[in-house]
């Protein structure tokens, strides 16, 4: 039987770790692991050579290698989901501490320790109208991202009386379906942020998002409108929201990752990066990053890549021998990869592809065992990424 290394990069909840089974040998400093535990620590795929499969406890991947992975046949997941009522938990009553001048209404109880009796009273009633908030029922919350955590947040204003509009350029047809009919799915982001008075981000760190939010987007924002951002701090270009504080273009700018410019600006509200942690939110990524990898080593299956296309299979109890073929999205290579193996007498069992566009991967079980040449032959094609062979003992 096959033991496989696991590399911890960062501390996974117990919980997940739990979930593995003696096939499996975990380390903090393996040099060569097949495979990468990863929360936020940087993962540069190239740096270890028998490496099959990273998976990370949490939705974004901007701290790992994708691209490289993808061009050596390295399989990257995430945890759609796992996360998502944590961060909702938190944008709400981060939101309603803004509107409602909560954090400056403490500064002020906590400037009257030193008073008395009356007196403590006497300030509060004279003070108290100060810090007079508004309410967000009633208010435009526009969500821009329709994930698992945009999804829950839209329907969660609905559930606050406010009127919900949610936009995403390529929303997945299971988390629309979730969707409150009371949200307005609109078709462009100026629809979404152009009468919005609370707009919140809610979109993965890649190259197209990277400040997203420039002095073009802020432009066409209404004016006085608040921003909250709980998906990544270089979604927003920083040095574009300050100017629009300064100015009242932004009433108030809401995010999770504090910079040396933001701390103290009277309009801006900072936690320390708290999104998604909560102790909840900790072990069901653990659980769901150790399922997908276990899953991945064992029979080659993958649920929730950010790169390669999903695909299972499960294999009967004749199979002896399961080929795994990662290669470019190109014509022919269906064909290619059975004529080599039925031109060498190996019969198929069952046979499954599956592609994103970019990557093919395909799982090919067989009741005989495979010799190494025949699996050459199909590796020296120009257009396979890498090869597997997984074998059960029956």
């Amino acid at each position: 039987m096959t033991t496989y290394r696991l590399l911890k990069k960062n501390v996974i909840a117990r919980e997940g770790l739990d979930l593995l089974g003696t096939q499996f040998s975990i380390s903090d400093n393996d040099q060569d692991p097949h495979g990468i535990l990863v929360r936020s620590a940087r993962v540069n795929t190239d740096s270890y050579p028998s490496l099959l499969a990273v998976a990370r406890a949490g939705a974004g991947v901007n701290n790992i290698s994708v691209e490289k992975a993808t061009e050596r046949g390295v399989c990257v997941f995430n945890t759609p989901g796992a996360n998502a009522n944590a961060e909702v938990d938190l944008v709400f009553p981060m939101i309603g501490v803004w509107q409602r001048n909560i954090y400056s209404g403490i500064k002020f109880c906590e400037s009257l320790k030193e008073l008395e009796g009356d007196q403590v009273d006497g300030q509060v009633e004279r003070q108290k109208s100060a810090f007079r908030g508004v309410e967000i029922a009633g208010k435009t919350l526009a969500v821009i991202g329709l994930g698992q955590i945009g999804v829950r947040l839209a329907n969660g204003g609905v559930h606050r009386f406010m009127k919900v509009k949610g936009f995403d350029p390529k929303p997945a047809l299971a988390n629309i379906h979730m969707l409150l009919p009371d949200v307005e799915l609109v078709h462009s982001l100026d629809e979404a942020i152009g009468t919005a008075d609370i707009v919140s981000l809610n979109v993965p760190l890649i190259d197209r998002t990277r400040h997203l939010v420039n002095p073009e987007f802020i432009a066409r924002m209404k004016k006085g409108a608040l921003l909250v951002n709980y998906a990544r701090g270089p979604i927003v270009d920083q040095q574009a929201v300050l100017r629009a504080l300064d100015s009242g273009r932004l009433r108030g700018y809401i995010a999770d990752f504090p910079t040396e410019e933001l701390i103290g600006h009277e309009r801006v509200l900072l936690t320390p990066h708290l999104g998604a942690s909560t102790s909840e939110s900790e072990e069901n990524c653990a659980m769901m990053a150790v399922r997908e990898m276990s899953s991945y080593l064992r029979y080659g299956n993958i649920t929730n890549s950010v790169n390669f296309p999903n695909v299972e299979m499960i294999p009967s109890d004749l199979v002896k021998t399961r080929l795994i073929v990662i290669n470019r999205d190109v014509p022919g290579m269906i064909a290619f990869i059975t004529n080599v193996l039925g031109d060498n007498q190996i019969n198929i069992d069952s046979f499954k592809n599956e592609s994103n566009g970019t990557i093919g991967y395909n799982i090919i079980d067989m009741e005989a065992d495979v010799p190494t040449s025949i699996v050459e032959l199909i590796k020296d094609n120009d257009d396979v990424i890498r090869t597997r062979i997984i074998t059960f003992s029956r």
